[in-house]
């Protein structure tokens, strides 16, 4: 499976899916390949990662019989609409972005309309370390066809989530209230704890009720997740907004957590090494924010 995959979006994702790739060099597009500020960071990715970079979209996927989409969750119905037409017939799809089911019940429409065949795809982990060894949840009418696919392709981690469409970014989805949610009520609890002088005796007190794993190797965690990663949690906690709308049971908390994972991400800070250290960047950035 080398030259017949082309992967539509290459950043974080992309790389740790492709380096390593079995059998020929699969090709990659990424729009940010026409960006002349990060145009060499991008054409760099591609060699470290060994694809083959193309310089449209058309090119890329000519001729390729699956495409791994891997755009941010806002672009996932627009790299749907406008590449779909581009596919061969017959071409899988598989979209894996973090969006609601809602979503990507439009994107299908847009692909299955131009001869594709759409495939939900739910990564289930971050990719680093795991790379291919990520847990993958796998869902559609071209599930089988798609797990097979990512089988060949050396993904060893796949489950079948049936062949309703949008029932694997359904499970994401509303797994994601409870693990991004916990990281902004983390973040929330450390950063008022900080201010107040009492961190380490709220962490202590934590501790003592939750032993599985250290409150402050928790919050270092996650409040490293949301510094590298708010504003993509951002996104995908819109979309499980979403989700929860379309469901009626209530989304005031998945609302805050999106809010809170874009305040802490739009600040493009660099995550240090150490709680305190990412305590006192983000109260910091905030200082100024409000000089």
């Amino acid at each position: 499976m080398g030259d017949t995959v082309t992967f539509i979006g290459f950043g974080e994702a992309g790389r740790a899916f492709a380096t390593g790739w079995p059998g020929g060099a699969p090709r990659a597009f990424d729009i940010k390949t026409g960006d002349t500020v990060v145009r060499a960071a991008q054409l760099a990715s591609y060699e470290q990662a060994g694809v083959i970079g193309h310089e449209s979209a058309a090119s890329a996927l000519s001729g390729a019989a699956a495409v791994f989409c891997l755009v941010t969750a806002d672009q996932a119905v627009g790299a749907a609409k406008n590449y779909g037409p581009l596919l061969e017939p017959g071409a899988l799809w598989l979209d894996m972005n973090s969006v609601a089911p809602d979503t990507k019940r439009t994107a299908a429409e847009a692909i299955e309309a131009a001869g594709g065949r759409y495939v939900d795809v739910a990564v289930m982990a971050p990719v680093h370390p795991a790379g291919r060894a990520v847990p993958l949840l796998v869902s559609g009418p071209h599930a089988d066809e798609a797990r097979e696919l990512l089988a060949c392709c050396g993904f060893t981690n796949i489950r079948d989530a049936g062949t309703q469409m949008g029932r694997a970014s359904a499970i994401k989805m509303v797994r994601s209230v409870l693990v991004k949610g916990l990281e902004a009520l983390t973040a929330e609890c450390v950063l008022a704890a900080e201010a107040a002088g009492i961190r380490d005796e709220v962490l202590a007190s934590l501790d003592a009720s939750w032993r599985e794993t250290s409150w402050t190797e928790r919050a270092d965690y996650n409040l490293d997740r949301m510094i590298v990663h708010g504003l993509r949690r951002a996104a995908e906690m819109d979309e499980v907004v979403k989700t929860l709308d379309a469901l009626g049971t209530g989304s005031a908390m998945a609302r805050a957590t999106a809010e809170r994972q874009r305040d802490v991400g739009k600040r493009h800070l660099r995550s240090p090494q150490g709680l305190e250290a990412k305590i006192e960047a983000v109260l910091d950035s905030r200082k100024d924010q409000a000089a």
